[in-house]
């Protein structure tokens, strides 16, 4: 696996074949939320913003660990995981309320 980070603008790319600025705060958050509930790394650290080099302020990671973290994202073999249905992702993301800076 290839140990990198992607910005935001990277991934709209790869996702959506443009650039798509802030379309994905709330698909994130899906995911951020889901990795939480499920007890997995935070997929969410290694998806950055351009100029800050950090996830977005409302992507729930914490500044003070945000390095081990994305170790662990790394680290998992991320195949081994069986991906989430819309159903838990959207059940995930309206469990929790998104963390503000």
């Amino acid at each position: 696996m290839r140990r990198q980070t992607l910005t935001y603008e990277g991934l709209s790319v790869l996702m959506y074949k443009k650039e798509a600025a802030g379309v994905l705060n709330s698909v994130l958050g899906h995911v951020a939320f889901y990795c939480i509930d499920s007890r997995l790394p935070p997929l969410t650290s290694i998806v950055v913003g351009k100029n800050s080099g950090t996830p977005g302020d409302e992507i729930p990671v914490n500044p003070a660990t945000l390095d081990a973290d994305r170790e662990r994202v790394y680290a998992l073999d991320w195949y081994d995981v069986y991906p989430p249905t819309a159903k838990q992702l959207q059940l995930a993301h309206t469990e929790h309320k998104p963390v503000r800076a």
